[in-house]
């Protein structure tokens, strides 16, 4: 199969698949080694960017996903949705910052940096696929770690977590850690495009600030 052909059938299956498709898939699919593939993901990448299509080809980690370009987000949302767009809650993003960051993590460890019980907003990024359970850390009573998805990448269109924003210091602790944490991830929530549903209760007291 010619470029020109490999890069209109990648084109398709992922416009098709409509969520990240593993590269091992891909690569089994089209009939190309990984190298060839990723050279055609990039010249995809490329080709968009420099014609300022309406579509963007993004990377998250070992797979990839079709995407609307972050530039007409306004658009899309003022065409296809009926609600306004909630951004992620201030503790919720204390959460998922500390979790990026740090993972795995267990429950405990979040709760001991924020100060406060975390479990409520944890599960909330749960249900929002923006962390996942990554096995059990081996100590008495194996407390269960977590870890960032693929939807957290997508989210915040982040190709990997090294692209995450560098945080201030590496030996703050308690508050102050918190503090660099939101600080780093503030460029990040300005893309952020998460909807809270209407009928979400409020976050408990202990959480708010």
């Amino acid at each position: 199969m010619e470029i020109k052909e490999l890069e209109s059938a990648l084109e398709g299956v992922l416009f098709a698949a409509g969520e990240p498709v593993p590269v091992e898939r891909l690569c089994l699919g089209l009939e190309v080694d990984r190298p060839t593939l990723d050279a055609v993901a990039q010249r995809l990448m490329d080709k968009y960017s420099y014609d300022r299509r309406g579509i963007r080809l993004l990377r998250l980690d070992t797979s990839y996903q079709l995407c609307s370009a972050p530039e007409f987000a306004d658009y899309i949302r003022k065409t296809l949705e009926g609600r306004k767009p909630a951004r992620l809650s201030q503790p919720a993003l204390e959460v998922l910052s500390i979790v990026a960051y740090y993972q795995p993590v267990t429950r405990a460890y979040v709760d001991q940096v924020r100060g406060v019980d975390s479990s409520y907003t944890m599960g909330l990024l749960l249900e929002r696929e923006l962390i996942e359970e990554a096995g059990r850390l081996a100590v008495p009573g194996r407390p269960v770690q977590f870890k960032t998805t693929k939807n957290f990448l997508r989210s915040f269109g982040l190709s990997s977590l090294e692209e995450l924003p560098e945080l201030p210091s590496q030996s703050q602790e308690g508050s102050q850690m918190t503090l660099a944490l939101e600080a780093s991830l503030q460029r990040l929530r300005e893309a952020e495009t998460l909807e809270e549903p209407s009928d979400q209760p409020p976050e408990p007291p202990a959480e708010g600030t």
